[in-house]
């Protein structure tokens, strides 16, 4: 890691201080009454009237002291196990013990959850809204490239009313994918709906509560609060995706950044268990500054990935709760290429010299996660496959070392290990073999061309490949018929 500590004891001691301040005299704006009134019940000063609630300093204390207990109570047991994992591969040399902690390297990315704003046209090179025939066909795309992992909400309809779209995309994804993943709710009234087509599709729960984003600095608008009352009610981990912006929605300075960012997970965290006191708490934190210059937002900035490491520092230390810091998915990239999966690879691989933890590289998308690309996100899978190559498993064996081929070779004088019979059964197994990039690198634009025109034509040969699932006819007209209802109720 970098930085085993971005703080000392003093500074810990004035961050508490002036987030407990900003807590107790500025509070939250919360446009839900049934949070209001968990929030009166658990202490806060609510004033209902202006629709904000106000934290009592001892109050705040005493529910960071409770969550450091119970981080405490459950890192117990993870010791344990950690101690036991370090065991198995320590290293003993005489007079000293060594222990290698192995990183886990992400998992591949697929069509998942992205709920893109934009599709990017690789073979047009344009830009645009995304729409139902987009999005028909990513889903053949991610269907044939991945078919066992699914194909979920990953482009967002624009052709559809936005109370609609969620279900309309639901609809699209039982018609076309295989394995449909669940689509993305962003209001409260769109639940029911989704687990009435889940039901009929035979999935249970088949929706996503997805990021709990509320407008920064310190805002419960009114359609993220419904949301959040029915999912800590329900049980679901419950938290904020921060999402904080240095100079925009927080003071431009680390500091200050800190102190506003967690008064807003403090405040997210007491709501979620002033609603349900069982209910697990969670939360991630997107460092976000903007350029002073132009205007423009990045989540992939140095001084933004830094306002993320400390906030995260600062809550675990003080509350004991882990904030996950923001995979590399929001680079500021605006078109395919290995430039774009480059700039998210550095991204993740620094999230993950700070933390410890490796964030997944990236999932197909530009301009901090406005839009999707299928180019893209083969060039993702591709680095990503380089990083498990790094972290991949090897054995020892005698015939991994291949000794008969060492003594064949011998000084290299007449033969090498190219020619050997051992070089050949094992290659394609020991060695990184990527199926897009070129081991011999890159020389210049003409380069870059060329891999852009290999991912275009395996982003056709898939989608060419694609096979259509057989759906049963009455089990399509029955969703379809729940989204006519929708339409009716939500629409009018």
């Amino acid at each position: 890691m970098f930085q085993h500590g971005l703080f000392d004891d003093r500074d810990m001691a004035q961050l508490t201080d002036a987030t407990l301040e900003v807590l107790a005299s500025v509070g939250v704006l919360c446009q839900n009454e049934e949070m209001l009134d968990a929030l009166a019940a658990w202490g806060a000063i609510v004033d209902r009237v202006a629709q904000t609630a106000r934290f009592p300093r001892r109050l705040v204390e005493a529910f960071a002291a409770k969550l450091r207990a119970e981080a405490e109570r459950s890192d117990v047991g993870l010791v344990a196990h950690t101690q036991t994992v370090l065991q198995d591969y320590s290293v003993r040399r005489p007079g000293t013990e060594q222990a290698a902690a192995r990183l886990r390297a992400p998992a591949m990315p697929t069509l998942g959850t992205q709920v893109a704003q934009f599709y990017y046209d690789d073979t047009r090179q344009e830009r645009r809204p995304g729409n139902h025939a987009d999005f028909i066909t990513l889903i053949k795309f991610g269907d044939t490239l991945h078919r066992e992992d699914g194909v979920g909400h990953c482009l967002l309809l624009q052709d559809v009313p936005p109370l609609l779209e969620p279900l309309a995309a639901a609809l699209v994804l039982a018609e076309y994918a295989h394995h449909p993943g669940p689509a993305f709710v962003w209001n409260v009234r769109q639940v029911d709906y989704l687990l009435e087509m889940g039901n009929i599709l035979g999935i249970p729960d088949w929706f996503t509560w997805g990021a709990i984003c509320f407008s920064h600095p310190l805002r419960f608008d009114r359609d993220v609060a419904d949301k959040f009352v029915r999912r800590a009610r329900s049980g679901a981990a419950t938290g904020l995706t921060g999402m904080q912006v240095a100079g925009a929605t927080t003071p431009i300075t680390v500091a200050g950044y800190v102190v506003v960012s967690a008064a807003e997970f403090v405040a997210t965290w007491i709501a979620a268990r002033a609603l349900n006191p069982t209910v697990p708490l969670s939360g991630s934190i997107w460092g976000g500054t903007l350029d002073m210059k132009s205007g423009t937002v990045s989540y992939c900035a140095p001084d933004g990935m830094l306002r993320a490491f400390a906030v995260a520092e600062f809550l675990r230390r003080w509350c004991g709760q882990e904030v996950v810091v923001g995979g590399g998915e929001y680079c500021d990239a605006r078109t395919p290429g290995l430039y774009a999966a480059r700039e998210k690879a550095y991204k993740a691989m620094t999230i993950a010299a700070f933390t410890g933890q490796h964030p997944q590289v990236g999932e197909g998308m530009l301009e901090t996660g406005k839009t999707i690309s299928p180019v893209q996100l083969l060039l993702d899978r591709e680095v990503t496959r380089e990083l498990q190559a790094l972290a991949a498993d090897f054995t020892v064996t005698r015939e991994a070392i291949g000794l008969d081929a060492i003594r064949e070779v011998g000084f290299g004088l007449g033969t090498n290990y190219l020619q050997t019979e051992h070089t050949l059964r094992h290659f394609r197994a020991a060695a990184w073999i990527p199926s897009l990039l070129d081991r011999a690198g890159g020389k210049d634009y003409a380069d870059e061309e060329a891999l852009l025109a290999r991912a275009r034509e395996q982003v056709r040969a898939l989608i060419a490949a694609y096979e259509k699932p057989e759906v049963d006819p009455d089990t399509l007209a029955r969703l379809r018929a729940v989204v006519e209802r929708a339409e009716r109720a939500l629409i009018g």
